[in-house]
């Protein structure tokens, strides 16, 4: 949607998201240039789509993580790669395209955030429960398992406030997924920046509602929390990562080794202002023990979190836990670019220091199911209720996860026996 807001008139848009179906490209007007994006585990399907359309004579373009940090495997099945944030150099693939001379690699560093347009919500058909913003790029964390501080920098680069707010007044959707990896940031600058956006959204009147990306720090400034509520914030995505301070410094989560740290405290402290605090975990690292599942969902539970998003530690390419995983050839699952549709962080991809292929699905299973136990479910939904929170939103989501529980145990049986045994 981005990159349309860049794509000048002459040019007729359309955008597909095959997550809405696929639709029937050859009932579709032949294009005469076709761009795909894709994370890793979605990269076999964009080689299918750039293969129908390469083969009606159509150039096609990729671009986006993957292709940034697989740019050899993806340079063998298309026309084009566009490495880095796109908006920098796409005007200039666009003219390339127009003349038929479109160069092999383009390079688009890092984006000037001034320049970033607003994108194109117009062209998405309605239907969608969210839509989606992006208000913020770069992380200076860099932890290990992550690979946008590697994409996006280690600057944190923020949009102008007055263009995320018009944007958003371009929305239709009531409800907006802010995709920023982390909305606030680190730094008091950061803070301060994150005050005066809530400030220009509540004075905008926009009546929508959202949830975002935040570390823990979330919580430590009454006046963030306060605005962030006005603003519409009824969510919050934070990243616990593991129960142990041990399990935080192997991967490198610095924020949440800050001594003295209380995190049911801290998760008590942004509910107080009527916003669900969603909670992610990681299993399978190397201090990751038979176990860890239950700690990780008694973990969740003393920390008072509304939802467990459980994963388990996938090297994605671009990562420092990829170049260590590789380098200790402790990657199980390398026949690419085949095995990319199991790096979806819910399937075992590596091999695990203490835990079997059998041991780490058997630790997720019952991490799951400790945590979403119809009386753990109860227990949470009377504290929501009686602390005047989203109640409904809440108990939805958890039924609605603990609902999909057999058809994560059916997945990982057909996982298994598509790996042809059951140990890593």
């Amino acid at each position: 949607m981005v990159l349309a807001g860049l794509t000048p008139p002459e040019w007729d848009i359309t955008i597909v998201d095959e997550n809405l179906g696929v639709p029937d490209y050859q009932a579709m007007p032949r294009p005469d240039l076709v761009g795909i994006t894709a994370f890793t585990s979605q990269a076999n399907r964009a080689y299918e789509v750039a293969a129908h359309f390469r083969n009606l004579g159509v150039p096609v373009v990729m671009g986006g993580i993957h292709a940034t940090m697989c740019l050899d495997e993806v340079m063998e099945r298309v026309d084009s790669v566009v490495t880095g944030e796109a908006e920098g150099i796409w005007p200039q693939v666009l003219k390339d395209a127009r003349h038929g001379c479109l160069k092999r690699r383009y390079d688009g560093g890092l984006a000037e955030m001034n320049d970033v347009p607003f994108a194109r919500h117009d062209l998405l058909p309605a239907g969608y429960a969210f839509a989606a913003i992006q208000t913020t790029r770069g992380c200076p964390l860099n932890c290990s398992f992550c690979s946008v501080t590697a994409f996006n920098g280690a600057q944190y680069r923020q949009r102008p406030i007055a263009d995320v707010v018009r944007e958003l007044q371009s929305i239709r959707e009531k409800r907006i997924l802010v995709v920023d990896d982390n909305l606030i940031g680190t730094s008091p600058e950061h803070i301060a920046r994150a005050k005066n956006l809530f400030r220009a959204m509540v004075q905008a009147k926009l009546r929508k509602e959202w949830i975002a990306q935040a570390t823990i720090n979330f919580a430590d400034d009454e006046e963030l929390l306060t605005l962030a509520a006005q603003a519409g914030c009824i969510g919050v995505f934070i990243g616990f990562e593991s129960p142990s301070p041990e399990g935080l410094q192997e991967l490198g989560k610095k924020f949440n080794l800050l001594k003295g740290r209380n995190f049911h405290a801290s998760v008590r402290r942004i509910q107080r202002h009527n916003i669900l605090v969603a909670g992610s975990f990681i299993i399978g690292l190397d201090v990751d023990e038979p176990g860890i599942g239950k700690r990780i969902a008694k973990a969740a539970s003393r920390y008072g979190v509304d939802n467990l998003n459980t994963l388990f530690l996938t090297p994605l390419p671009g990562t420092r836990l990829w170049d260590q995983m590789k380098s200790e050839g402790r990657i199980a699952l390398n026949t690419y670019p085949q095995d990319w549709k199991y790096y979806t962080l819910t399937f075992p991809v590596a091999r695990y220091k203490h835990l079997s292929l059998d041991g780490i699905i058997e630790e997720m299973i019952s991490c799951d199911r400790e945590f979403y136990s119809l009386s753990r479910i109860l227990s949470r939904a009377c504290n929501s209720l009686w602390r005047y929170r989203k109640l409904l939103i809440s108990l939805v989501s958890n039924l609605s996860y603990r609902s999909n529980l057999h058809l994560s145990a059916r997945a990982y049986a057909d996982f298994k026996r598509s790996r042809g045994d059951g140990h890593v």
